[in-house]
């Protein structure tokens, strides 16, 4: 997947990476990978990657921010209903 075009895609919106890797007929993996580039490349603009972890919807337990692509199961209660964690582009000067 063309890299800027995944930074276009999650500009002013939040979109889980299986959803983005259905828009962009990619797999989940390879748009976690593109997402670390995008996220590099970004520190130098105005603009940066914003997660909202993965949350068990069982104990509430939150995941890493560092993680893309969505748990298979919690550590904390080994619950499977976990939310999958939603990443987007902001501007630094939103918040």
């Amino acid at each position: 997947m063309n890299r800027k075009k995944l930074a276009e895609i999650l500009r002013g919106q939040m979109l889980s990476v299986n959803a983005v890797a259905r828009m962009s007929r990619a797999t989940v993996k390879e748009v976690s990978e593109d997402l670390e580039h995008v996220k590099k490349s970004l520190k130098h603009s105005d603009e940066r990657l914003v997660v909202e972890p993965a949350v068990c919807r069982k104990c509430q337990f939150v995941f890493s921010e560092t993680t893309y692509a969505k748990p298979s199961k919690c550590p904390e209660c080994k619950g499977t209903w976990v939310q999958e964690p939603h990443i987007g582009i902001r501007s630094n000067s939103e918040d």
